[in-house]
This record gives C-alpha cells, sequence and structure tokens, in this order.
C-alpha cells in the first residue's frame, strides 16, 4: 500500500509495484511495474526495465500486495446530485416508510425553519409493498413544505402543505409525460411521477451557487476516494458546468469529468460541438435526452401493458423535438446519451438515432440504462455503433421486483449484459449516481455475480447474464473511455496513455465475489498526480 506520508498531487516520476497490476491489454494482461512520468503512462513491463528508466528521484510506491488497475470510470452519474446527497436529508438507507417517517421527523427536528428537500428513497424493498404518502410526511413534519425525491430521479412525494402551496388539486391535470397518483378520495395522494414533479417544483428553492459549488468539490472528492478516476457526468446544467470548470482551474477538482448536457444548457454544444476545458480534464461531448421514465416508478414505456398495472409508461421527449435536437447534433458531431429503460422506450430511441444517424456508425451516441430490450433490437447496438451505457447494480435492485412489473415471458429483456457483448456491442458501465451508491466496487461485483449485496438471487434472476472479470473491468475501464471518445488516450494501462490509475487492497480479479464489496481503495492516480491515498 501506499505511503501516507509522501505528498499528494506529486508530479514527476512514480514507480508502482509490489502487486497484481491489471493492464486491461489482452495481448499483456499482467504486468510487475508502472512507471509513470508526468502525466503519462512511461513504461508498463517487468520491474527491472521500470527501475532502469525510472529517474533517481522517482517516487516508489510499493502495493504491498495491493492491486493496481486502469482508472475506474463511472460511465453515468450526476455529479452535483451526488454532492447535494451528501449535503442535504439523504434517504439512500431508508427500509420501510416509518424508518422514512423517522429520518424526516429528525431532520425536522434539527432545522425548525424552511422547507425539507430529501432524496434516496426506493420503496421496492419495503415492508409495505407501496409508496410513501402525503399523510406519511403530515405526521412526519405535520404543517411543513416537505418534497423528498425517489432514488432514481423519476418520482416525488410531497406533503400536504407542499401540494397546496404548488396549488396541485384533485383538478390539476397532470403535464404530457408525467403522472399524478390519486388516493380513494380522488385527491392527490402526494406521489409525482417524471414531467409532473416540474407542479411542485418552485415550493422548493433551488440550491444557490455557492452549495453547488460545495456539492461538487465533496463529489469529486468522494469520488475519488472511491477510487473513481472520472466519469461521465449526465443531465448538465450550464451553470454547474461552469462551477465545474472553476473549480479544476483552482486545482479544486481533480477527475476528468465528461459532460452531456441538458437541453437548457446545451446551446453551446449544439452550436460549436464538443469542447476541452484548459485544464484538460473537463470535457462536454454533447447533450442527454431522455425517452421515458423509471421501471419502478412504472414510467419506463413498455411495448405490452405492465404486467401488475395498467398502461404502458410515460414517452418524455415528443419525437419531432428529439429529432430536431439530434439533426444539430449530428450536424457539429456532439454526442446524444439517450435514457431509455422499457423495451418500446429503446426501440423508439434506435429508430430515432438510425433515422438521425443516416448509416454513420461511428458517431458513437449512447442509450443510457438499455435496461429492458427486446430480443430483435438487441443486435441493432452494435449494428448502429450505439453504445449499450449501462449500471450493473441497477439490476441486483431491480430484480426484486421486475418480475412483477414484466411478467416472467418479459424477464429475459432485462440487464442484458452478456447478451449485448456476445453481439459485438460496447458496454459503458457506471452507477447513475445518487440513484446508486456510486461505488466501484459494488458495479464490478453485480456484473460478475448478478446477485444482491447480500448474497440472494432468484431463479428469475439470469445469473446467464453475469460478465467474466475481464469483462467487467473492460466495462468499467475502457468501455467509459471508448463512449468518450478517449480510448486513445485512457482505458488501459499502456505506455502514451495518460496515467490514470486505480488501486484497491485485493485482487478483484481473484477474490470471492463476496469479497469483491470489502476490498478498499488505497489509491487513485489521475493525470498523474496522486487525488487519493489511503
Amino acid at each position: 500500500m501506499a505511503s501516507a506520508s509522501l505528498v499528494p498531487a506529486f508530479a514527476g516520476d512514480i514507480l508502482i509495484h509490489g502487486g497484481p497490476i491489471h493492464t486491461g491489454v489482452a495481448a499483456a494482461p499482467t504486468a510487475q511495474a508502472v512507471l509513470i512520468r508526468d502525466d503519462r503512462i512511461a513504461f508498463v513491463g517487468d520491474l527491472s526495465a521500470a527501475q532502469a528508466k525510472a529517474a533517481k528521484d522517482a517516487r516508489d510506491i510499493d502495493l504491498k500486495g495491493a492491486a493496481a488497475f486502469p482508472g475506474f470510470v463511472d460511465a453515468h452519474a450526476h455529479l452535483t446530485g451526488i454532492g447535494l446527497r451528501e449535503l442535504t436529508l439523504n434517504l439512500d438507507q431508508t427500509d420501510s416508510v416509518e424508518s422514512l417517517v423517522a429520518a424526516v421527523k429528525a431532520y425536522a427536528a434539527a432545522h425548525p425553519d424552511g422547507p425539507i428537500f430529501g432524496r434516496g428513497w426506493i420503496e421496492t424493498h419495503w415492508p409495505e409493498k407501496r409508496f410513501p404518502n402525503r399523510a406519511d410526511l403530515d405526521r412526519a413534519a405535520p404543517g411543513r413544505v416537505v418534497v423528498l425525491e425517489r432514488a432514481d430521479g423519476h418520482a416525488v412525494v410531497a406533503s400536504s402543505a407542499a401540494l397546496a402551496k404548488a396549488g396541485v388539486t384533485q383538478d390539476t391535470a397532470a403535464p404530457a409525460g408525467g403522472q399524478i397518483l390519486k388516493g380513494p378520495d380522488g385527491a392527490p395522494d402526494g406521489m409525482l411521477i417524471d414531467h409532473a414533479q416540474s407542479l411542485i417544483a418552485a415550493v422548493i428553492p433551488p440550491p444557490s451557487e455557492g452549495l453547488k459549488r460545495q456539492a461538487l468539490e465533496k463529489a469529486g472528492a468522494l469520488y475519488a476516494s472511491r477510487g473513481w478516476t472520472g466519469l461521465g457526468n449526465m443531465s448538465v446544467e450550464a451553470p454547474d458546468l461552469a462551477i465545474l470548470q472553476g473549480l479544476a482551474a483552482e486545482k479544486k477538482f481533480s477527475l476528468r469529468v465528461d459532460n452531456y448536457m441538458d437541453p437548457s444548457g446545451a446551446a453551446e454544444v449544439l452550436a460549436k460541438g464538443p469542447s476541452t476545458d484548459a485544464t484538460g480534464l473537463i470535457r462536454v461531448r454533447g447533450i442527454k435526452l431522455y425517452m421515458d421514465g423509471a421501471l419502478g416508478s412504472r414510467g419506463a414505456a413498455l411495448l405490452e401493458p405492465y404486467s401488475d398495472a395498467e398502461g404502458l409508461g410515460l414517452q418524455l421527449t415528443p419525437r419531432d423535438k428529439g429529432l430536431a435536437l439530434m439533426k444539430q447534433a449530428k450536424a457539429v458531431n456532439a454526442q446524444v446519451a439517450m435514457h431509455a429503460i422499457g423495451d418500446r422506450g429503446n426501440r423508439m430511441t434506435l429508430d430515432w438515432f438510425e433515422q438521425s444517424l443516416a448509416g454513420d456508425t461511428a458517431a458513437r451516441w449512447r442509450i443510457e440504462h438499455a435496461q429492458i430490450v427486446a430480443d430483435t433490437d438487441v443486435p441493432r447496438f452494435a449494428k448502429l455503433g450505439v453504445i449499450a451505457s449501462m449500471q450493473p447494480s441497477h439490476a441486483i435492485g431491480d430484480l426484486y421486483f421486475a418480475s412483477a412489473r414484466l411478467g416472467e415471458s418479459r424477464l429475459h429483456e432485462g440487464y442484458r449484459w452478456k447478451d449485448f457483448l456476445d453481439t459485438g456491442a460496447v458496454i459503458a458501465a457506471g452507477s447513475d449516481a445518487p440513484v446508486e451508491v456510486g461505488d466501484p466496487r459494488i458495479e464490478f461485483y453485480a456484473a460478475v455475480y448478478r446477485h444482491s449485496l447480500t448474497g440472494f438471487a432468484n431463479a428469475d434472476w439470469h445469473l446467464d447474464e453475469a460478465v467474466t472479470r475481464d469483462q467487467a473491468l473492460r466495462m468499467l475501464t475502457w468501455g467509459p473511455a471508448y463512449a468518450a471518445f478517449a480510448e486513445k488516450d485512457r482505458g488501459t494501462l499502456e505506455a502514451g496513455k495518460k496515467a490514470d490509475v486505480t488501486v484497491f487492497s485485493k485482487d478483484l480479479m481473484t477474490v470471492a465475489p463476496p469479497e469483491i464489496l470489502k476490498v478498499d481503495a488505497v489509491l487513485t492516480i489521475v493525470d498523474g498526480k496522486v487525488v487519493f491515498e489511503k
């Protein structure tokens, strides 16, 4: 393990050795040593040769049995949300309606004034087997404005005071692409799905620039401590991009970020195409769109009705608007990343991509999540050159309830990592944090083992879709690099590439699957600089 006594952010020669080193290169998958010179990898191979090439004052890092890998990259995350989750009411550990009520009650007592906003709850494992509602929030914080966002970002639950302040009543019409859930009395029960969330947005003050700056800085440090060297940052607003660029320029943010802009902030990239800031860390790649909602809140667009409810889900982007934005992106070589979860949502996205790309298979447009995909649509990803940007952790959570949503006949359509790879498609794996934790260990574990975090798996979890450890490593290193047109510079440990390295306390390629979750990130290097060290 690296010595904590040496100064972080060292620039110069760094010699890494003393443990398994996995390069990600098929022809030479392991090495004894990696020599870093400034921001690049100078040599990968035998220790004696690396030592001969190293400068006399090179920093010597003896792994002491820890394992080094190409930098792990979260291909799909929401950086501002990750930081805000740590700074506001974090509900990702709630395991029942009653624990949600208790968390809100405690937060309300500690913060007696102003509206309450929280995020991270997910009801699919709760014993009550239902969504929370306004009555739950009213007894937790009587008379208070409370808005709590579901972990996937596709639904909120609001208190009676929040609904009243927003003017949402039983006569309020849901906007296109949204649903207002109602109780037996016909009044809104507090649950607002997808675009209906906009009805409540005004009652919670948006985070200030200062809070966002704090959130982004905190998210960067948190991600470095987990072993991530970079991420694909999705649905980015223009002010957040400016803050991120400023932090990087001030050397207060050290990870690589490939940004895909929300349409509201995409004017520049749609006019000028991709760009990179002066630090080389912050890049703008394209635009992020939404085809449908989420499976858990029944907003994913399905080809056939849900098995446990009426309806086919929601289409969130109108066809004419989506195709117009894609035309703009194509004209300036900007990438399109489109959220699609249901089998109908994925089919429509592939259709729109096929029409817009008109035979261009090198644009590397991306489908974010690609969770439920019909058999006939799986080969279209490779055929069209579309990246499957997938989050392994979604499967090990969703498979508790996916059978209820889809029924047994469609469950094989879900989370098809091996099927995609078998057709030649590229998978860029990530976490979708703060929807999920945002931990590379969890994503690797889910990809290779496909069991819950407690080791559970049902017979209908399709364990045959698990991938090999080499494939999982590629999905979390080379895949995200390729998906962002950066594979010539990163994604493997090879001479000449950027020096991005992740070190874990034990070897992910050999430990028993349950042990994957117990390893620690001990060293994170980005651009030849140590940005985290344990």
